[in-house]
């Protein structure tokens, strides 16, 4: 029994030999790990505070653009029309010209015509008073002639008048002409200027959109690491659930070997006590022996008392029965300033909240909630350094966001006790502390377990 016990003991410090270094390796593997991320974090959150500032930007400059499409759209509208209207007056004035063109070459034939006539006959005011006839005669003439110069005279007003019409609508038409060209062009400058804005507009909505898939992204990693630590908790739950069995396993066990021990001590005790009586028996059978050889000598009996074996207690490092679980009016992990993320709520990247951050200096300590038993102390992707308490009765406390780790896989831990301390793992910019309740494996609302501010 000794050579098998002895041999357990040295295959169980060689296991715990073996574990040591490879939870070293993962701890040096997890610290290298983990400045690569930081640097890869540092480089995500300057995108992110561009791309910010590039959304403001971009949503400002979409308002500018669609405002300036609208003014020009409706520019654009007004010298629609004033252009057609230009153009109505233009073929109005071409109709005018052209009339006052004709009645010019009208009246310009009749006076040509009168000149000729007067120039065949010969006849003139001069003439008529120089020729001798009779005077009756002369005046007819004179008559006649002063109606002829009146009439040439009204003609001559009635070309003069045409002419002065026909200058004026010349001028207005070169007027509108210019006008038209004027329109025409402010038109085409304005047509260019909303083919800028529209192009602006199509180059801002190219870079909101291409921030929406972005957006989309983050929330789908989001939920692929909220979907992580489900997974991881739901392995942890079943590890716990084996874990279990083998401690109450080895309870039973120990109570086994112990009930053994106990019936071999009574066994030992029973044949000590039959060796004394034994012993005493012989002692008495000998006094006697000389008391009836000797007649005048006397015997004393002693007996040893006998020996009490004292075991000392084994330290316990976890309840007989297993921790208790949990119980509302729980102290909280972190002297917070401010509370960020409510239970249930939607999360601004996307997704709900499954616990709550409490906001703490880096550094801060974080305490236990309660008693239990560490299951989980390492880094994990969207959660930094994570640490998970074991309470029992399927009770899982989670601490998140973590600067450093306090404790580590397997130790067991009592309410109150510094388990890590506040920071900003994970791609934090705040350091804080993420915490969360789990029973069964789903989230339960933290703050109404916790006790009140």
């Amino acid at each position: 029994m000794r050579h098998i016990g002895l041999g357990l003991l040295l295959c169980l410090a060689a296991a715990c030999a073996q574990a040591q270094t490879s939870l070293q390796a993962r701890q040096a593997q997890a610290r290298e790990d983990r400045q690569a991320l930081r640097a890869q974090i540092d480089a995500l959150q300057k995108r992110i505070e561009a791309s910010e500032s590039s959304r403001e930007d971009a949503s400002r400059a979409l308002q500018a653009s669609e405002q300036a499409i609208s003014d020009i759209s409706r520019e654009l509208a007004e010298l629609g029309r004033r252009q057609t209207a230009l153009q109505d007056a233009l073929h109005r004035l071409d109709a005018a010209r052209g009339q006052q063109s004709e009645a010019l070459g009208r009246q310009q034939e009749a006076l040509a015509d009168q000149l000729r006539a007067q120039y065949a006959s010969g006849l003139s005011p001069w003439t008529a008073l120089l020729s001798g006839r009779d005077p009756q005669d002369i005046g007819r003439e004179l008559a006649w002639l002063a109606y002829v110069t009146r009439s040439r005279t009204e003609a001559l007003d009635a070309l003069r008048a045409t002419l002065d019409r026909l200058t004026e609508l010349r001028r207005q038409t070169d007027e509108g002409r210019r006008d038209l060209e004027a329109v025409q062009a402010d038109v085409r400058q304005r047509r260019q200027e909303l083919q800028a804005q529209q192009a602006q507009r199509r180059e801002v909505l190219e870079k909101i959109r291409a921030q929406l898939d972005d957006q989309r992204v983050q929330a789908k990693q989001l939920q692929t690491r909220d979907a992580r630590l489900g997974s991881l908790i739901k392995d942890l739950d079943a590890e716990i659930a084996r874990a279990e069995a083998r401690r109450q396993a080895a309870l039973k066990a120990q109570a086994e070997r112990r009930a053994r021990e106990a019936a071999e001590r009574a066994r030992a005790e029973q044949d000590r006590r039959a060796r004394a009586a034994e012993q005493a028996r012989q002692v008495r059978e000998q006094a006697e022996r000389h008391l009836r050889e000797d007649q005048a000598s006397t015997g004393q009996e002693s007996t040893a008392p006998a020996g009490r074996a004292e075991r000392a207690p084994a330290a316990r490092i976890e309840p007989d029965g297993g921790f208790p679980g949990l119980a509302k009016g729980l102290p909280r992990p972190v002297a917070a300033s401010e509370v960020q993320g409510r239970f249930g709520a939607q999360r601004p990247e996307g997704g709900l909240w499954r616990g709550i951050v409490l906001r703490a200096s880096a550094g801060t300590p974080v305490r236990a909630v309660a008693a239990g038993r560490v299951v989980y102390a390492h880094w994990l992707s969207g959660f930094g350094n994570l640490l998970i308490i074991d309470h029992g009765k399927q009770y899982l406390s989670v601490y998140a966001y973590n600067q450093s780790l306090m404790r580590e896989v397997g130790d067991v831990v009592a309410r109150g006790d510094e388990v890590a301390r506040v920071g900003a793992t994970g791609g934090q910019v705040e350091p804080g502390l993420y915490f969360e309740l789990r029973h069964q494996g789903a989230p339960i609302n933290p703050e109404i377990w916790l006790k009140p501010d």
